[in-house]
């Protein structure tokens, strides 16, 4: 298949990598400084851009009939927005906070986690996030989706970026090191002991694999998707 890729950064790279080596075939880039997006050869678009450009890149992708996977943070204030663009249009649409696979199992333990602490009120939980320096946002996309998922199942009511603890609201640490290319720390603590569950990336290849495979998968389809109907979680 034909692919654009909109955002040609260290992702959008190894996405293109990966597709290669797939077999596919990358027919438009764009980057930073692209006016014009032009999918008249594409099958579908891949985006990892910036939280500034994504609204526009994914809204061209919809008007020019060309399914669509995100997988740039940030932006979601317009997430709505964009589901009303897909339904206009007829369009097809993934977003996904993160394209790997192990870190879509990971959000499915999370949740069945946060079910089984659900009665143990003595344990306090929050997450801590690692990324590289270049991340502009925080906390990081990957750590809303886990405590989003915490939230639907146990009696806390929103998250906060520090670590303090109120109640009913989960704390996120998010820290910036070089050259790291994620992990997610889900912790529940009490006076006695500790429970833990991590998600450490060695590399960048899971997410840009989980990303082309997602792309494969929305071929020929029309709505708006998730990972979850990508991997049949």
């Amino acid at each position: 298949m034909n692919i654009a890729l909109l955002g040609y950064g260290k992702m959008g790279k190894v996405i293109e990598e990966i597709a290669l080596e797939r077999g596919h075939q990358i027919t438009f880039k764009s980057g930073r400084n692209t006016t014009t997006i032009d999918l008249s050869n594409v099958d579908v678009a891949i985006d990892f851009s910036i939280p500034d450009a994504a609204v526009n890149n994914i809204s061209a992708c919809l008007h020019q009939n060309t399914p669509v996977i995100s997988g740039t943070t940030g932006w979601l204030d317009h997430y709505q927005d964009i589901v009303d663009l897909c339904e206009k249009t007829n369009g097809a649409f993934i977003y996904s906070s993160n394209f790997s696979v192990g870190v879509n199992v990971f959000f499915e333990l999370n949740k069945h986690l946060a079910k089984m602490m659900r009665q143990l009120k003595q344990y306090n939980v929050s997450i801590e996030e690692i990324h590289h320096t270049q991340k502009l946002d925080a906390p990081s996309g990957t750590a809303i989706t886990l405590a989003e998922g915490i939230i639907e199942n146990s009696e806390n009511t929103s998250w906060q970026l520090d670590n303090t603890k109120e109640d009913n609201q989960i704390p996120i640490l998010a820290k910036r090191i070089e050259n790291v290319p994620g992990t997610h720390h889900i912790n529940y603590s009490s006076t006695v002991d500790t429970i833990e569950i991590k998600h450490t990336a060695h590399n960048r290849n899971g997410f840009g694999l989980g990303a082309v495979v997602a792309a494969e998968w929305l071929i020929g389809k029309k709505g708006i998707y998730s990972m979850n109907d990508v991997l049949g979680l």
